[in-house]
């Protein structure tokens, strides 16, 4: 008799990971998820803060607007005269 209460003890619980592990296992990963997508918002907070100040101060500061239009634009001044140095090739 004890072998087979055993063998029903045992069946049941197999049932029961087989049917409550695959829920599990998908409630880990999705708990990971979140973790993972929290700390992207974390970083895209950061960034849009850093991209706010930065835009703050181009409204606001006139050389900071004229520094972005020369480095990335290439605007220039009128009258003024661009030169671009370019490295000698060496010859061997």
């Amino acid at each position: 008799m004890i072998s087979r209460r055993f063998l029903l003890i045992f069946a049941a619980v197999v049932i029961l990971l087989l049917i409550y592990l695959p829920g599990f296992v998908k409630l880990q990963e999705l708990k990971q998820k979140n973790i993972e997508l929290g700390n992207e918002i974390v970083k895209t907070k950061k960034e849009n803060i850093s991209l706010q100040k930065e835009k703050k101060k181009l409204e606001n500061d006139i050389s900071s607007l004229e520094a972005v239009a020369r480095d990335k634009m290439g605007v220039v001044r009128k009258g003024e005269i661009i030169y671009k140095i370019v490295p000698e090739e060496k010859k061997e």
